[in-house]
């Protein structure tokens, strides 16, 4: 095993933690040497490429290497709502998904668990998985973990939070984060290459059908391709656009982007009052705009409403 996957040394994500999780020591991200999750189940709230009609076979794992003020799903980001698994378990689980006619399986805040994970992949590919795999991650990553996920992973989920590091550093702790999830999300495009849809298709043929479509959904999944989401944070409007503009500058249509503004304010955010407000719906028409302007061709754009806790699973351990 490469040093890079070495949990007695912990270095998987930026944060370098250095500890020996092996033997129990926890690092940043509150895990210890083996895995654990929440919750496991068909997900329908995901972009309508990769929930489709069946649902999304999401893993919620547990433990984050982010931690952000504002997190949905703090319960589970902290370790409080955990479950131990085997290896084989997890396995088990992702055939169970597909069993159960996922229309992928999703990995959520997997960066800690990539060692494990991998065998998992491995095992259950061998026995008979083969609907795409997706990890969906808030994009603080090493690029050499995300390396050696090279030929496992068919979609990358990754955020795209914060374009100013003081943002970052503020409600995330995490400096460098635009710069290090530029350099990751590079690394994933490499691996998987342009959007490619079930039925043969490419996202200019996609688009088209999604724009003439009357249904909410009609069809195609994503096969393999990147999508890159932004979650607008209240009074953010100039950050959002700064990154945007990077992302489409840097990645043209290669990506997808996902623009959400269903920011709930979420836990004890007393030392960060800007954020009680929730986003501005001109703000977000803006920012909407602004991507229009810009010549986004491959993006996904929320509605009204999703900014309600009803879209936060109860975590309770189904399908673990």
């Amino acid at each position: 095993m490469s040093d890079i996957l070495s949990l007695e040394n912990c270095i998987l994500c930026p944060r370098k933690c250095g500890v020996n999780r092996v033997a129990g020591i926890k690092g940043y991200c509150g895990q210890g040497g083996t895995l654990t999750a929440a919750m496991a189940y068909l997900h329908m709230w995901e972009e309508p490429c990769i929930s489709g009609t069946n649902g999304s076979g999401t893993v919620f794992f547990s433990g984050c290497n982010m931690r952000c003020v504002f997190c949905q799903n703090s319960e589970i980001a902290s370790g409080d709502i955990s479950k131990e698994i085997s290896t084989d378990r997890l396995s088990q689980i992702f055939l169970e998904l597909q069993d159960k006619k996922a229309s992928n399986i999703n990995l959520v805040t997997p960066t800690h668990f990539v060692p494990l994970i991998i065998p998992a992949l491995e095992k259950a590919k061998s026995e008979g998985l083969i609907i795409p795999i997706v990890y969906n991650t808030s994009a603080y990553e090493n690029v050499e973990t995300i390396k050696a996920l090279d030929g496992l992973i068919d979609i990358y989920l990754p955020d795209c939070k914060y374009y100013s590091d003081e943002l970052a550093i503020r409600y995330s702790k995490a400096p460098s984060y635009f710069k290090v999830s530029m350099a990751a999300i590079s690394e994933m495009l490499r691996q998987v290459g342009e959007p490619l849809f079930t039925e043969g298709i490419g996202a200019s043929a996609y688009n088209d059908l999604m724009e003439n479509s009357e249904d909410d959904y009609f069809g195609p999944l994503m096969k393999s391709g990147v999508i890159v989401r932004h979650l607008m944070l209240p009074g953010q409007l100039r950050d959002s656009m700064n990154v945007v503009r990077e992302l489409l500058s840097t990645f043209s249509d290669k990506v997808y982007l996902s623009i959400m503004n269903q920011f709930t304010p979420h836990g004890d955010l007393t030392e960060f009052p800007e954020l009680l407000t929730g986003v501005n719906e001109d703000d977000y028409d803006k920012l909407i705009d602004y991507c229009i302007d810009l010549g986004i061709e491959n993006g996904f754009f929320q509605g009204s409403g999703t900014d309600s806790e009803s879209f936060i699973p109860a975590f309770d351990f189904e399908g673990i």
